[in-house]
């Protein structure tokens, strides 16, 4: 079993070396890997590259990085000069993304993306495993005349994928080697994402592939300010369809009703509800809802 916690900048003082600082923090109480969001300020896998040197203890991802305006070849560049700079601890995490960004902040239709995380991980394989590609399919082209390989990175950067529909499951359970699933209850879980991910790697004849949970969390002694916080920051995913799905499935109505929020034993217990689904690990997210000494308190009792 293994915890992580997803790590974000603040907005005073330098926000690289804040990130830093947390990332250190996390490793002394226990925490064994560190994840980063892709957001429109800070590069999520060049952070990662940062904090990975910074602080080796720590194994470092991405979760996610959307594919849409953004190629492999240089999605992989990235990776791979991370995944040297870390010797071998930084993970890929890769989202489909929602229209509602896509169309807006890039201009581009958000046009299927399951072919297309499809392509891209049919890519992004061929050049971690042979520092090339040949590949000129619908929706992509990447042939480079020049080797991809990066020097210390080896063949081994894990590819996961933020997937929780059934079509994009079959498609990491094909061709990634885990999900990232947020917002995805134990019921959501074990009754449809573990057994659809599963079934579909062992159709293609590989091994399970590793199911990475996300799970809002705060160790509290002040319920009702932990339950109103995570109201106030999780509301957004209320309205994206995918979180929406995931959410009614679980039996709930709003994405802040599965924020895991209480004494270290209640959250201890709840993380365990999702080891017991069939998740492989879990991240714990939110964290920082109700400030540092809070956070401290929940890496504390999770990285027990």
């Amino acid at each position: 079993m293994t915890i992580g916690v997803a790590l974000t900048t603040v907005n005073e003082g330098n926000a690289v070396e804040e990130v830093v600082e947390q990332a250190k923090e996390a490793s002394s109480a226990g925490i064994t890997s560190v994840w980063f969001g892709q957001r429109f300020d800070y590069d999520a896998i060049t952070l990662a590259g940062i904090v990975g040197r910074e602080v080796p203890e720590l194994k470092v991802g991405t979760s996610a990085v959307p594919i849409f305006a953004r190629h492999p070849l240089l999605v992989v560049s990235q990776a791979q000069t991370v995944q040297a700079a870390t010797h071998g601890r930084f993970q890929l995490g890769l989202a489909l993304g929602a229209p509602h960004l896509v169309e807006v902040a890039f201009g581009l239709p958000y046009s299927k993306p399951v072919e297309l995380v499809r392509e891209f991980l049919t890519v992004a394989r061929s050049l971690v495993e042979t520092g090339t590609a040949d590949h000129h399919g619908e929706l992509l082209t990447a042939a480079p005349i020049y080797s991809t390989a990066v020097a210390g990175a080896g063949t081994d950067l894990p590819l996961l994928v933020a997937a929780m529909g059934p079509r994009a499951l079959r498609a990491s359970g094909e061709l990634a080697d885990g999900i990232l699933p947020f917002l995805a209850g134990p019921r959501v879980l074990e009754d449809s994402i573990v057994p659809q991910v599963n079934k579909a790697s062992a159709d293609a004849g590989r091994p399970p592939v590793r199911v990475i949970a996300f799970v809002a969390a705060l160790v509290t002694d002040d319920v009702d300010a932990g339950r109103a916080s995570a109201e106030g920051a999780m509301s957004l995913y209320d309205g994206i369809p995918s979180y929406q799905r995931v959410i009614a499935a679980e039996g709930l109505e709003r994405a802040s009703e599965l924020a895991l929020v209480g004494s270290a034993a209640e959250v201890q217990a709840g993380i365990q509800r999702y080891l017991d689904a069939g998740a492989t690990e879990v991240v714990v997210t939110q964290t920082n809802l109700l400030g540092r000494e809070v956070q401290r308190e929940t890496w504390a009792a999770i990285g027990r």
